[in-house]
């Protein structure tokens, strides 16, 4: 039975596609067969992070209105075997997306993938309920900022409200929260908010802590998955998440501010 992950935020800019990238490569990379789809209409970004932007031919939208197969639209990965990319269109229409078009989509690939990653656009915009609609489970990431935590708590509220499953009086969308870009000197200088405060905020378990770091910069610019980047600490934390996700207990690391030794602090650099 294939899992419906959608990756949601309120605010925009958090890094939910770079996450979206590094869970669906994760995922695969472990062995299970593994799609993601970009729902950011109009504003194209998953195929970039993904390295796939000159494969693209039909998109999302297309095969909502008949205009592709499935198999014609998804993009395999040249990295993995068991991962597959289906792009956002880059139309300005927003309501090109259907609730029934989306819910066909989502059925279909069910019967040939075990993980089918939802990349949702920021807010509360037709293409966040459109991916948030159909999951069985969200990852909600935030920054340690308030603005990007306080928004991060409308979506929970949305998620629980508008999904098929509160519809349908179902279980309840399994939520996991992820905090990106996290510098704890920042934190240390009360710059930023620390991992207990956003838990006493938003009360939802948390499957990982992904330091801030110009490797996922360099990996967009690659047209990689910054997950590839193994020797990095984005990396790694990005590990961490797949393992927890998949039943693993973990330690959560990268939450201190690293030592510095006596002769950097006395010569710098």
């Amino acid at each position: 039975m294939a899992r419906i992950i959608v990756v949601t935020s309120g605010k925009g800019g958090v890094g939910k596609t770079t996450t979206s990238a590094s869970i669906a490569t994760g995922l695969a990379l472990k062995g299970h067969k593994t799609i993601v789809i970009d729902f950011d209409v109009g504003l194209r970004n998953l195929d970039l992070i993904m390295g796939c932007e000159r494969r693209v031919v039909y998109d999302l939208i297309n095969v909502i209105h008949g205009e592709a197969t499935l198999n014609q639209a998804m993009i395999k990965d040249k990295h993995c075997d068991n991962l597959y990319v289906l792009p956002a269109s880059q139309t300005r229409d927003k309501d090109a997306l259907t609730r029934e078009g989306v819910g066909e989509v989502l059925s279909e690939l069910a019967n040939d993938f075990e993980y089918i990653i939802c990349d949702s656009p920021a807010g509360i915009e037709s293409g966040a309920l459109m991916a948030l609609y159909y999951a069985d489970e969200a990852l909600i990431v935030t920054n340690p900022e308030v603005s990007s935590v306080r928004d991060s708590d409308r979506i929970l509220g949305i998620l629980a409200s508008k999904s098929r499953r509160a519809e349908n009086n179902e279980e309840p969308i399994k939520e996991h929260l992820l905090i990106t870009r996290y510098a704890p000197g920042r934190v240390d200088k009360g710059e930023m908010l620390s991992v207990d405060n956003i838990l006493d905020i938003l009360c939802v378990p948390l499957i990982g802590v992904v330091p801030e770091s110009p490797s996922v910069l360099q990996a967009s610019n690659e047209g990689i998955p910054v997950i590839h980047k193994a020797e990095t600490d984005v990396a790694q934390a990005y590990q961490d998440v797949i393992g927890r996700f998949l039943g693993e207990s973990l330690p959560l690391r990268f939450l201190d501010t690293p030592k510095t030794g006596l002769l950097k602090r006395l010569f710098g650099g």
